[in-house]
């Protein structure tokens, strides 16, 4: 097992929501603040090779944590097919290619249960991740992350680059993006209950049928799984991180209505896409490669991530 907290790390998106919690497993582990380096956005660009180039130079790291990423809800993901996918596609490229130029000690890379198949089998295995084109309204950002996989297995067979991938199912948690453009579905909807309810608005109107499902993870448990990655694992097997139950969105929004207190109508704009009909993952690998399951309750973590928006988000 590598021991961190003797390593230099560099963890891009170590500023957002998922990089907080990782860096708070990090200093867990023992690893301190100057052995972890954040590259910022006004700082390196990683889409742009130069930059990743200088940032290899500048961090001098042994392992690199790869979170960054150009993501959102299904509105984001429809308004920016081509951005997401350029975006994502760059980052991994530029990131893995200048790791091998530098003799990286191990590269992780964060997936997204976005790379599977629209109609992938109930729990989503990993082996199925290549059975199929993921959901329509997703595809360039789930695409993008896969081929890095592929990239990462190319480069273990060729130039030895020891690597980790994980795939974490939708997360959610304290400090997650409220932003109404790029937030995923439970931050958008603790938002809109919670406007609703202080306006005193009579509807909220929901995208789709509500009949698609989803599993949700805490971004702290998530956390977890990518460094115990990061400390075990150097070939670059895909293992999904998941929380452990589907639920329905119709369900979701009922659990989140009486979360917020919200007592309005709920209605459905069915002329929108409900996007991947039903996400929920077997994490027996997880389990056996990493030691690793959730730990976190969803109606806690729900409530969690309520409270926190009520005191940080207006």
């Amino acid at each position: 097992m590598t021991d961190l907290s003797t390593k230099q790390i560099i963890v891009t998106g170590g500023a957002g929501f998922l990089g907080r919690a990782v860096r708070r497993v990090l200093a867990g582990r023992g690893v301190s603040d100057d052995r972890v380096f954040i590259p910022r956005r006004r700082d390196f660009d990683l889409t742009v090779e130069r930059d990743v180039a200088r940032l290899y130079e500048t961090a001098r790291p042994d392992i690199v944590i790869h979170l960054a990423a150009e993501v959102g809800g299904i509105g984001a993901n429809m308004a920016h097919p081509g951005r997401f996918f350029y975006t994502n596609m760059a980052m991994g490229l530029h990131l893995v290619e200048h790791a091998r130029r530098a003799g990286l000690a191990k590269f992780v890379h964060t997936g997204t249960v976005c790379a599977y198949p629209k109609h992938a089998p109930i729990p989503f295995q990993e082996q199925e991740i290549w059975n199929g084109y993921p959901e329509e309204t997703n595809a360039p950002y789930g695409l993008a992350k896969k081929a890095v996989f592929v990239m990462l297995d190319g480069y273990r067979r060729e130039y030895g680059l020891k690597s980790a991938v994980t795939v974490p199912v939708n997360l959610y948690g304290p400090g997650d993006n409220f932003d109404p453009s790029s937030s995923h579905v439970i931050p958008a909807l603790i938002r809109k209950c919670e406007e609703a309810r202080l306006t005193g608005v009579a509807e909220v109107v929901c995208w789709g049928t509500g009949r698609a499902t989803r599993e949700f993870l805490h971004v702290d448990d998530a956390a977890e799984g990518i460094v115990r990655a990061a400390e075990v694992m150097e070939e670059p097997v895909p293992i999904n991180l998941g929380g452990g139950r589907e639920i329905a969105i119709r369900d979701l929004v009922g659990m989140i209505a009486i979360a917020c207190g919200y007592e309005g109508r709920i209605t459905w704009d069915t002329s929108k896409p409900d996007g991947q009909p039903r996400r929920a993952l077997d994490i027996s690998r997880a389990r056996s490669l990493l030691d690793w399951e959730p730990r976190r309750g969803f109606d806690t973590g729900l409530a969690e991530t309520v409270a926190w928006w009520r005191a940080h988000g207006r």
